[in-house]
């Protein structure tokens, strides 16, 4: 049976997916429902066929607070416990999220339409692309409350803008804006609030216009090069390309642009 989705919204318009975080009076902090329907979207949305590309944002004024501090005050769900208890929530809750993302192939892309904040900040960083809403504020503020990045924010910032970048930011605990992101590279767009919306399925359906295994596999070689080198990356690309070079949408992309006309993706 298909896990219900609770704290958020999945509605799917052509081509892309749209999940909006719903807890506005939590700022959209995680909560163990969200957890649960946030994966359970993703697998939703990995098994439709007709859907290509995937917008995350949030409701009302927040991206996402991260952890919800009166849950942490009250240390209550997947604050309870000691040391082993705690670590093994966090195993089993929390960082279901990053797990699940990074095994997602359709392009996620997150639209921070107000804050993100410790863990909001690395749910952004989680997906392949952000774009935020002027004025935005993000930071990775773990240690203004004496945490240490409990959901592989360590590994996600640094990986999106660079370890010395990255570390600064997560030892200061310093809140930048979205123009700072920008220039630091840590968003990739930054709009008006009432464009961000409209920007981020734009984009979307940029993406989603082309071949959609050539997207998926160019998206999965793209994270492994990174992670495992040039030597992994070529032998990826060589098996990934003898796979797409045997499809019908190759053929189609190729003919397309030889008689001038828009090319028509059947996914296969």
């Amino acid at each position: 049976m298909e896990a219900a989705l609770v704290d958020l919204r999945y509605e799917v318009a052509g081509a892309i997916a749209t999940i909006t975080l719903d807890r506005p009076d939590a700022r959209n902090a995680y909560s163990e429902a969200m957890v649960e329907g946030l994966c359970a979207a993703l697998d939703r949305a990995e098994a439709d066929p007709e859907v290509r590309c995937l917008v995350l944002t949030g409701a009302g004024p927040a991206f996402s607070a991260g952890g919800d501090l009166k849950r942490m005050r009250d240390q209550a769900g997947m604050f309870a416990g000691g040391p082993a208890q705690l670590r093994r929530a966090y195993i089993d809750n929390i960082q279901r999220v990053p797990r699940r993302l990074a095994l997602c192939d359709k392009p996620v892309i997150a639209a921070i339409n107000g804050p993100a904040i410790g863990a909001g900040l690395d749910l952004a960083c989680m997906c392949d692309l952000r774009i935020a809403a002027r004025g935005v504020k993000l930071g990775s503020t773990f240690v203004k409350v004496g945490l240490v990045p409990g959901d592989g924010g360590a590994f996600l910032l640094a990986r999106t803008i660079g370890f010395p970048r990255a570390l600064e930011l997560m030892l200061t605990g310093r809140l930048i804006d979205a123009d700072e992101a920008l220039a630091i590279g840590l968003v990739n767009r930054v709009v008006d609030g009432e464009a961000l919306l409209g920007a981020a399925r734009e984009l979307a359906q940029t993406i989603a216009d082309n071949a959609p295994l050539a997207v998926q596999l160019t998206k999965r070689a793209a994270y492994r090069a990174w992670e495992d080198g040039l030597q992994v990356a070529l032998e990826q690309a060589a098996a990934f390309q003898g796979m797409v070079q045997n499809t019908e949408d190759h053929k189609e992309a190729v003919l397309a642009i030889l008689e001038r006309r828009p090319p028509k993706f059947r996914g296969c």
